[in-house]
């Protein structure tokens, strides 16, 4: 590759992944010698690339954050790629504050994409149509604030709105950042109440300066995504319920949603705690359950299971009793 500009728009492109490189590596990938690699990484320097040099048996390259901003070296799938997020990301309303900043990005960017790949970008634009998320936006900056704090270890304070209007003042590790159903959410360890919780950041009012450093813990069994839309589907449930179940945990666990956890009282009898956002729609999974279960609380689940017992037995009064047990 004998070609300069040609060999450092290739150098440039391979610095940008994120690893270190040797001399030798970068020797080999662009076919000179590594004399020649230590002068075109002086070039890119002087272009305003902060390019890092590692000295050891063990140290290489590696493109880090500058002062300025230097021209970005994107491969057409890249730049394809980012051109649909900033479109995209302008209109679907989930935080704000960045619609004019990415709409200029945007317009920067379609001027320098080549015809063939300005192409592919309208194709998108004019064939998709992002729908605008329903859930309440999030400011940029309080989004920014709570992934530095998570990268940099550091405690975030802050006053909280629950369900009930309440606001209350937390003090919580921020683990990760989720977005899903609309909104954001942040999976942090709550130091007041010792355990892993899920806060809404259009809830979340953050408090200056952050708390101390901590040590990062190891995330929910499961994983964070799993963490989370478990959290989520359990937390409107208005009724809340323990039901033994006669039959083997083994038999009843594919039976449930996820959510639902499954305890063995024995090797015949489990007990479900389930949950739903009323005592009728309740009954009525219960009702699903291939095998027999009792409901002693709460009293409004009771007296459902026994109206939807009363109305099954009405149905099938006037039927001819074909055989099997009675009493089922």
């Amino acid at each position: 590759m004998s070609d300069t500009p040609q060999r450092l728009l290739r150098l440039l492109s391979l610095l940008q992944t994120p690893r270190d490189w040797t001399g030798p590596e970068l020797a080999g990938r662009l076919g000179v010698t590594v004399r020649t690699v230590r002068n075109d990484i002086e070039r890119l320097r002087d272009l305003g690339y902060p390019v890092h040099g590692i000295r050891g048996a063990a140290g290489g390259y590696r493109l880090g954050a500058g002062t300025s901003l230097p021209p970005l070296l994107l491969d057409d799938d890249e730049a394809v790629a980012v051109a649909v997020g900033l479109r995209i990301g302008t209109g679907n309303g989930a935080v704000t504050g960045i619609e004019e900043s990415s709409l200029r990005a945007l317009a920067k960017l379609e001027r320098m994409l080549p015809s063939r790949l300005r192409r592919r970008v309208h194709n998108l634009r004019d064939y998709v149509v992002p729908v605008p998320g329903a859930g309440p936006a999030v400011d940029a900056d309080t989004l920014t604030a709570i992934v530095a704090a998570a990268r940099d270890n550091e405690r975030l304070r802050f006053d909280y709105t629950g369900h009930d209007a309440t606001v209350t003042g937390r003090d919580a590790e921020p683990h990760r950042l989720v977005h899903t159903r609309g909104r954001w959410y942040l999976l942090a360890w709550d130091t007041g109440r010792a355990g892993w919780r899920t806060f809404r950041a259009d809830r979340m009012r953050l408090r200056v300066p952050n708390g101390p450093r901590f040590t990062p813990r190891e995330e929910p069994e499961g994983g964070v995504a799993r963490y989370v839309s478990a959290g989520l589907d359990t937390a409107t449930w208005q009724v809340r319920a323990r039901i033994v179940v006669h039959a083997p945990v083994e038999v009843i666990r594919p039976q449930l949603p996820a959510v639902v956890s499954v305890a063995e009282l024995d090797e015949r009898t489990c007990v479900i705690s389930a949950g739903s956002d009323s005592p009728a729609r309740l009954a009525h999974y219960l009702g699903l359950l291939d095998a027999d279960f009792e409901v002693t609380e709460p009293p409004e689940l009771v007296e459902h299971v026994r109206l939807l017992a009363r109305r099954y037995r009405r149905a099938v009064a006037a039927a001819p009793f074909t055989g099997g047990d009675p009493s089922r």
